[in-house]
């Protein structure tokens, strides 16, 4: 496995029925000279690019009755909440105690077990680890895996997508 186009453009294929191909916007900001332009994400189930890396990973994986786990800070453990809802696995993610309540509470919305433990994700991603090792569950990491980078990697994708159409007006 590797991360090059061909494996971003197989990752397309395989999760676009389960994501959204967000709008890409054009704009002008005070005191910028060029045109910004911006990939709005924030419209992807979840709220960001993540679940982008989410899905790629669980629809290529083997998910056994260890279900599906993620250490997290907040946006990549909704990610892989949803997408694992989605699919139809369990989900148990492992997040810091200092983890914002708000986006506690947008895991635990798509059906997680949320394990709040450690003060820092370091120390929630060795217990999510262990965890792994001691159930079997598929991992989901959140920014070390060529699968979730994949998946990640089609929003760039979409972006060149977008500036070809722009450049063929």
């Amino acid at each position: 496995m590797s991360i090059d186009r061909d494996s971003i453009s197989g990752a397309a294929r395989r999760i676009a029925a389960h994501v959204r191909r967000t709008p890409v916007v054009d704009t002008t900001l005070p005191g910028i000279a060029r045109p910004v332009t911006l990939k709005l994400e924030l419209l992807q189930h979840s709220g960001s690019f993540k679940a982008r890396g989410a899905f790629n990973t669980l629809l290529g994986a083997d998910v056994g009755p260890g279900g599906v786990a993620a250490a997290s800070g907040g946006n990549h453990g909704a990610a892989v909440a949803y997408a694992a809802r989605e699919l139809g696995h369990r989900a148990r993610i492992f997040v810091p105690e200092i983890s914002s309540p708000a986006k506690v509470a947008r895991i635990a919305s798509y059906g997680a077990e949320i394990v709040q433990k450690g003060r820092s994700y370091p120390e929630a991603l060795a217990l999510c680890e262990a965890h792994i090792a001691a159930t079997g569950a598929v991992s989901v990491h959140a920014y070390d895996a060529e699968a979730t980078l994949q998946g990640q990697g089609t929003l760039a994708r979409e972006l060149e997508d977008a500036a070809r159409r722009a450049g063929s007006r």
